[in-house]
């Protein structure tokens, strides 16, 4: 499959490490956000990255140019940052067919090939990792009701109130379908094109989508101290000891 990855945002909660450059070049252990991002997608064997970027478009498309270990990328840009499925739109034109899509502020040590797995082998509209999170933080993601099945019935972005505590992690896989449906959301009450609404939009009109439950960790890199939590948990996995600068912080990368 091809592999989507939308890395426009201004990250604006990660100041000061976004002051000077943009969110997906912000270090996590050593190496840029991006770089763990497109390293899973390698992985699965994405056949080609199609990134989405935005603020500071420049210093992404100079540090990784145009292949990431001979994978070919193509880079559209999103000029306005009004929402994923507005960011989703301008990949469009690119995608041949069924397609992996990745938040690129997430660090994963997850089976995300358990969902590739299930839209190959069952054809489904889309596939989603989703996870258990605690109840006062579930307000934070876009937030899933399933039936008996493991199907999603309902998705809701960021509500006050979240009718349940099970959420989606930041990788999808989808089939072409999605398109026609980010391209009929109206703006949220924030002013985005929200993912989550077209992903309703797919369910209304009878489409098939999957939850997969998360096997392993992942952390959605919105705040420095998720940068080092994250760290931590890949130092722990490399079997060394977590820096001073990954517990506490740094501002010099």
């Amino acid at each position: 499959m091809q592999a989507v990855v939308l890395a426009a945002g201004q990250g604006t909660r990660l100041r000061p490490l976004t002051e000077e450059k943009p969110k997906g070049l912000v270090e996590v252990d050593g190496r840029p956000i991006l770089t763990h991002c497109f390293e899973q997608l390698a992985a699965l064997d994405a056949e080609e990255l199609i990134v989405v970027v935005g603020y500071r478009a420049g210093d992404i498309v100079d540090h990784y140019g145009e292949a990431f270990r001979d994978i070919p990328i193509t880079y559209t840009r999103q000029e306005e940052q009004l929402g994923l499925a507005h960011a989703l739109n301008t990949v469009e034109e690119h995608v041949d067919g069924e397609f992996m899509l990745m938040l690129g502020d997430n660090v994963f040590e997850a089976n995300l090939e358990d969902v590739v797995r299930r839209q190959r082998e069952s054809r489904v509209d889309a596939a989603f990792l989703v996870e258990e999170v605690p109840y006062e933080e579930a307000s934070r993601y876009g937030v899933c009701d399933t039936n008996g099945y493991g199907e999603i019935t309902d998705v809701i972005e960021k509500p006050d109130d979240p009718p349940s505590n099970l959420v989606m992690t930041g990788f999808y896989t989808f089939s072409p379908a999605i398109f026609h449906a980010t391209q009929l959301v109206e703006p949220s009450d924030r002013g985005e094109y929200e993912l989550s609404d077209a992903i309703d939009l797919l369910i209304q009109s009878g489409r098939t989508i999957d939850a997969i439950g998360l096997d392993g960790w992942r952390i959605d890199v919105g705040y420095p101290e998720d940068r080092d939590e994250a760290e931590r948990r890949l130092q722990e996995i490399a079997g060394n000891e977590p820096s001073t600068e990954a517990v506490h912080g740094t501002n010099d990368d």
